[in-house]
């Protein structure tokens, strides 16, 4: 996406997340795009953990760091911080450290938690 095409759709101080399948499946086209973060850390913490979720869904059991990379890469999703800019956490600069390090701590990978979807669910439910 250019970032003058960002701009425009995301005005400075809203953000969102892309979700990318790197299978190819959508094409170019994202899977999803997950808007309502109040802030640039909210998207890029729920980015992240849902990066490092996909890599941990991907990792087979005794699988090696290059193993699981193959397998996100066929079969993982990525996501994008959009209305960041420079700001933006990015995928590859941890996915090499996603890989060589299983997760220890669940809270890591717990992107649903960050979700802003889950709060427009909660206020729906309270209706």
């Amino acid at each position: 996406m250019s970032e003058e095409f960002e701009a425009e759709v995301f005005p400075q101080g809203e953000y969102a997340v892309q979700i990318m399948d790197m299978s190819g499946a959508n094409g170019d086209e994202p899977v999803e795009t997950v808007t309502g973060f109040i802030s640039i850390e909210h998207a890029n913490a729920f980015a992240r953990r849902y990066v490092r979720d996909s890599v941990e869904r991907c990792r087979a059991p005794g699988a090696d760091a290059k193993a699981t990379l193959d397998a996100w890469f066929a079969y993982g999703e990525d996501a994008e911080v959009l209305g960041a800019g420079d700001d933006a956490w990015v995928s590859r600069s941890e996915l090499k450290d996603f890989a060589d390090t299983p997760v220890r701590d669940a809270e890591e990978r717990n992107w649903r938690v960050l979700d802003p979807r889950r709060d427009e669910d909660d206020e729906e439910e309270e209706e």
